[in-house]
């Protein structure tokens, strides 16, 4: 997956390629990419904090088309900063953000036992797992986010669907052409996957996609790869919740949760 970018620029435009594209329209983005670009939005803004919380509402379809990011801080502060961003394409808003960033402690906190998250991994590492057959189908030359803009591997036993999945995520190529991807823009751009790697529903006859996505990270991934413990639940009203915890190599980082819009097809 050499020269794989996930986005180019044109000023201050973000231009997305075909390793962008979602499952659903070949004309639309998926959520992992542009909700990465609104984590290095808020995150550039205050560099010394760490992301703590973003919460990404999915105003409509992000056409594959050139996007206008903005971000600000709305409440600015050392130990604790609110930020907000949105994407828009052609004038229309597409995806609004508010972000929590807070002072890291150092020296590190003593805490008392049980406090802590414990390291430790539901499931073998990325180098054990198997790439198996997923979004791609049978197509070699299908390009997309889920296809070429990342590799996946599926660990524990699971695979692509089921109510519970667990797979490893690592970007292909950079997020941003010419730049280092950071982590909390690795940990977004997997999170998003939840509700695609537990699906409960068959693609073929029913429409699931999240009208949002909210990560919490108590730390940064370490490294390229993040992990996806992912469950999925509907309610037969057409309502849904995918759900996630995400690790690094070491152990648990955070959690990710999407809202699901349910419907036949």
């Amino acid at each position: 997956m050499s020269g794989v970018t996930i986005f180019g620029r044109d000023g201050d435009a973000f231009v997305p390629t075909a390793h962008a594209v979602g499952p659903w329209d070949p004309a639309q983005l998926h959520g992992g990419a542009p909700s990465a670009l609104l984590a290095r939005a808020v995150q550039d803004l205050a560099p010394e904090l760490q992301l703590a919380r973003l919460s990404v509402e999915f105003l409509g379809p992000v056409p594959l088309a050139p996007l206008e990011l903005t971000a600000r801080i709305v409440k600015p502060g050392k130990r604790f900063a609110l930020a907000e961003a949105q994407l828009t394409a052609a004038g229309r808003p597409v995806l609004l953000a508010r972000a929590v960033l807070l002072r890291r402690s150092a020296p590190p906190l003593a805490l008392p036992e049980g406090a802590v998250w414990p390291d430790g991994l539901p499931c073998e590492g990325p180098r054990e797992g198997q790439a198996k057959p997923s979004f791609g189908g049978s197509d070699p030359d299908a390009e997309g986010f889920h296809i070429t803009g990342m590799d996946i591997r599926y660990a524990g036993g699971t695979g692509f669907g089921g109510e519970r999945s667990l797979a490893w995520f690592q970007l292909a190529g950079p997020l941003v052409e010419g730049e280092e991807t950071s982590p909390a823009g690795r940990a977004v751009a997997a999170a998003d996957f939840g509700n695609g790697i537990s699906h409960v529903l068959d693609f073929r006859t029913h429409l699931f996609v999240n009208t949002d996505l909210t990560v919490t990270l108590l730390r940064d991934p370490v490294g390229p790869w993040v992990l996806l413990d992912a469950r999925t639940r509907i309610d037969p009203a057409g309502i849904g919740w995918a759900s996630s915890v995400l690790h690094d190599q070491r152990g648990p980082v955070g959690f990710a949760q999407q809202t699901l819009f349910v419907q036949g097809r």
